[in-house]
């Protein structure tokens, strides 16, 4: 406990910084290497990493919060800061000697992803044969190496397996691709693999994440490790956003407070009733959000600490919150921008880029409500509900 907290007092404390390089992050479509070096210095990078390899295997409350305080600072480095960090989780699932290949002789090496099966994966002795185009994989610079989702498919009858490959920087390019309206600073760029070898160890089944029962559980035994993939990465795109409604709202008080509405023969916003009304909307839903998170994650936790099977409604209920969570962040950030005014407009002005940055991660496949909305009302009637979706 006293190492992770000494981690969100190092987090809080680089706040201003971070806030600061904001527009700098934007301007340059990438967070800037000094600013993930700060944030590994504080031990964020090593909040959900196996404690053989110095990481603080922490409750997944910590890691999140940490996200979103990031992110309430600079919209584009709490979204990496989040993709990245959560890397450090799923490798632990991984053979044993996968997580050597990474972090043998630097505990610190850092990963990103791209996980939506857009390459072509062959099977071949001894591992697979990879190659393709992987697009938005946020924060790729400041990575060596990367994660890619890829379907292998089945032989005659058999269903096909979905698959996370496992890639050093030497078999894949980066393609500065990343021009956007929103996250302009994560330098979500493209993957591109070339007839790629990539040995069985380095590969994982998303099938058996869904189960929990994968070969890295064998090593790395906290309970953090036993929950699902489908409960813990999914709030790794929402806690950003919940983040950057946060810092919607900070920006727009503080505004606020000064403002006189020329419009209204010179009333002082704060004093405007209608005005007070969405502000209090707004913090009333990123609290929903949060509150939520926070909920699911210490339930979670306390089953698997406890050794219990996680029920089917629960992990329902986790994407549920998830994606409600983006839709109530969405909401509070839109009506905060509403109520600012024209000046709002000015890219001088931080809440239009919170505006931007939480619309551009809504867009996330993960954020699909009606999907993961679809398989919660799936479990309510008592319908099948894939293991391998939640």
């Amino acid at each position: 406990m006293e190492g992770t907290e000494a981690v969100t007092s190092g987090v809080r404390e680089l706040l201003p910084v971070l806030r600061d390089r904001a527009q700098e992050a934007e301007d340059r479509r990438q967070v800037s290497a000094e600013t993930v070096k700060s944030l590994a210095a504080t031990g964020f990078f090593r909040l959900l990493q196996p404690a053989r390899f110095g990481g603080f295997e922490a409750d997944p409350a910590t890691f999140f919060g940490c996200v979103r305080d990031i992110a309430a600072a600079c919209g584009s480095t709490g979204w990496i800061s989040s993709v990245i960090g959560v890397h450090n989780w799923q490798m632990a699932l991984f053979p044993d000697q996968a997580q050597q290949d990474v972090w043998g002789d630097d505990p610190g090496t850092l990963m990103s992803s791209s996980y939506a099966p857009t390459g072509r994966i062959k099977q071949v002795d001894g591992g697979y044969r990879v190659s393709g185009r992987w697009s938005f994989s946020s924060g790729s610079d400041h990575a060596s190496w990367v994660l890619l989702g890829g379907i292998v498919p089945g032989e005659g009858d058999a269903p096909a397996d979905f698959r996370t490959f496992l890639l050093p920087a030497a078999d894949y390019t980066i393609e500065d691709v990343w021009h956007t309206i929103g996250l302009r600073g994560t330098g979500s760029n493209d993957i591109v693999v070339t007839d790629a070898f990539v040995p069985t160890y380095r590969s994982l089944s998303f099938g058996d994440t869904a189960r929990c029962i994968c070969p890295g559980q064998e090593l790395n035994t906290a309970p953090l490790y036993r929950i699902p993939y489908g409960s813990i990465f999914p709030y790794t795109i929402t806690t950003p956003i919940i983040g950057m409604a946060t810092g919607a709202y900070d920006a727009h008080v503080t505004y606020m407070r000064e403002r006189v509405r020329a419009a209204y023969a010179g009333v002082r916003a704060a004093e405007d009733p209608y005005s007070q009304v969405r502000v209090a909307r707004a913090a009333a839903d990123i609290d929903a959000a949060w509150l939520a998170l926070t909920a699911n994650m210490r339930e979670l936790m306390t089953l698997v600490t406890a050794g219990e099977k996680l029920p089917m409604q629960l992990r329902l209920r986790v994407r549920r919150d998830q994606v409600h969570g983006t839709e109530l962040s969405i909401q509070a950030v839109d009506r905060l921008f509403e109520n600012s005014g024209g000046r709002a407009i000015y890219t001088s002005h931080p809440i239009q880029r919170f505006w931007r940055d939480a619309h551009a991660g809504r867009v996330h496949a993960i954020n699909d409500p009606e999907r993961a909305l679809s398989m919660y009302g799936r479990g309510e009637f008592g319908l099948s509900v894939a293991d391998a979706m939640v």
